[in-house]
């Protein structure tokens, strides 16, 4: 790494993607057991900090108070998770040179070097949930639960339509027509010839009528279909979080004072 820094010097810096990107702050500095030098940082990355990365100091560039490292923000979150307490494996250690394309110094010739966590005082840090950060053995870190809420969508009912056949009866009305007979007397006029003699004889006349025809068809008279609407409505959701509290003793001349921090 270029612009060579002390441990305590590096853990005071930000590491920085390749395109510039903020990845996170620096959480522990892993030094070289025989050289003492860094190569190894540790950034915290995935939800609320959880997660510590490690990223390689290999072709790092310090400016300002940023440390610039040429990998992408996500190669640095997708890197292998090492739980390294006070040394990283030779094998861990492969495993992230691989992921980050690097060569690894532990195949050359003058075998495999372990790594350890650079303690302020040049020694074996002590790992104990960071505390060998900044202050080292001088802070605790204190943590809290978070409720974290949203929403699930689930399936709360269904609704379909559908079409059946009943019978009901209907009654209309409609006129029809028919034909009736009535007699008709007229005088004969004078002069009007009238039939043959006296004899017997009849006349026919055909009569009509209307008579109501029933018929059916098939009409369209309604389209009918289903719609959703999207109600929002406020619910109240409750639970229980657990916290740290950091007590604070100390010891005056006559006798023991003690008070819980915040």
């Amino acid at each position: 790494m270029s612009n060579y820094l002390t441990t305590d010097q590096l853990r005071d810096l930000t590491v920085h993607d390749q395109e510039g990107g903020k990845v996170g702050s620096i959480g522990q500095v892993f030094v070289d057991d025989t050289s003492r030098r860094p190569d190894w940082v540790t950034v915290s990355t995935g939800l609320f900090g959880t997660k510590e990365t490690f990223i390689p100091l290999a072709g790092a560039q310090v400016r300002g108070l940023e440390l610039h490292v040429p990998f992408t923000k996500d190669v640095i979150k997708d890197a292998p998770r090492v739980d390294a307490d006070e040394h990283l494996a030779t094998d861990q250690e492969r495993h992230l040179y691989t992921h980050y394309g690097l060569n690894d110094p532990a195949s050359t010739d003058e075998g495999p070097t372990a790594r350890s966590a650079a303690s302020p005082d040049g020694g074996t840090a002590q790992h104990t949930n960071r505390a060998d950060g900044p202050g080292g053995e001088h802070e605790l870190v204190r943590s809290e639960e978070r409720l974290r809420v949203g929403t699930e969508e689930r399936v709360a009912g269904t609704a379909r339509l559908k079409k059946v056949v009943v019978t009901e009866n209907v009654t209309t009305t409609i006129p029809v027509t028919h034909e009736e007979v009535r007699v008709v007397r007229e005088p004969v006029r004078e002069g009007e010839i009238a039939g043959p003699g006296i004899g017997e004889a009849e006349a026919t006349v055909t009569l009509h009528e209307e008579r109501p025809v029933v018929g059916k068809e098939k009409v369209a008279v309604e389209r009918v279909r289903l719609e959703t609407a999207e109600v929002t409505e406020e619910e109240q959701v409750s639970d229980t979080v657990r916290k740290e509290q950091i007590a604070y003793e100390g010891v005056t001349a006559d006798a023991e004072s003690r008070r819980d921090l915040p």
